[in-house]
């Protein structure tokens, strides 16, 4: 009987198949989990992390507010030197009669228009950097950090203007200096303020959203 059992081979029982079936599975999804957290998944849902795929949001928001701090103290400093020095003097000429030096208090938006509404301009500022700012959670985009930051620098040297120059808080009128021939006369942060809305509207158009994606109208 001892050598019947050695020749034909005595056959796995039913408890060994299943131990060795269960010990697979186990590994197999050990696995499965590894690859899935590698790939920044939910592993209960299979959906992706946006974030897993998404690095150097600190690095983008460090661009946005280091542009918007150049922007600022640029504005900042050059009205301190005009006010200092140019203002109630006869405008220089810098390029002939294409580019002067004018220095006027500008008690409106940009480019002086809108002289009526200082308080309310004033206001859409504030507003506009608490936006800024709070967009800024969600930005993985360079372009966009650049473009909010010449927003940010240029609300931020206006705002400056109209809460501490006189006639008052939230009143107080914008220094303007650079007078090209036949157009409003405008400062730095004015020019800040343009560029970035052009830069917003070139990503826009090309679908390129704060958060880094680009999407296809």
């Amino acid at each position: 009987m001892a050598e019947a059992e050695r020749i034909i081979g005595t056959p796995d029982t039913p408890d060994d198949d299943h131990q060795q079936t269960a010990a697979a599975g186990a590994a197999a999804g050990a696995q499965a989990a590894g690859a899935s957290g590698e790939a920044g998944t939910d592993g209960a849902t299979g959906r992706q992390d946006p974030a897993a795929h998404k690095p150097g949001r600190g690095r983008r928001i460090a661009v946005l507010f280091s542009v918007a701090a150049f922007a600022y103290a640029l504005d900042l400093i050059s009205k301190m030197l005009v006010v200092a020095r140019l203002e109630g003097r006869a405008p220089i000429r810098v390029v002939g009669d294409l580019l002067e030096l004018h220095v006027i208090r500008n008690p409106g938006a940009a480019f002086s228009f809108g002289a009526a509404f200082t308080v309310i301009f004033s206001l859409i500022a504030a507003i506009v950097i608490v936006v800024i700012i709070r967009l800024a959670r969600k930005l993985y985009s360079f372009p966009w950090a650049v473009a909010l930051g010449l927003l940010l620098g240029g609300a931020l040297g206006n705002l400056t203007d109209r809460i501490f120059r006189s006639p008052g808080v939230f009143e107080g009128a914008v220094v303007d200096f650079i007078a090209p021939k036949g157009f409003a006369v405008f400062n730095l942060a004015d020019s800040a303020i343009v560029c970035g809305g052009i830069l917003i509207v070139v990503l826009s158009f090309y679908g390129l959203d704060p958060d880094g994606t680009v999407h296809k109208d």
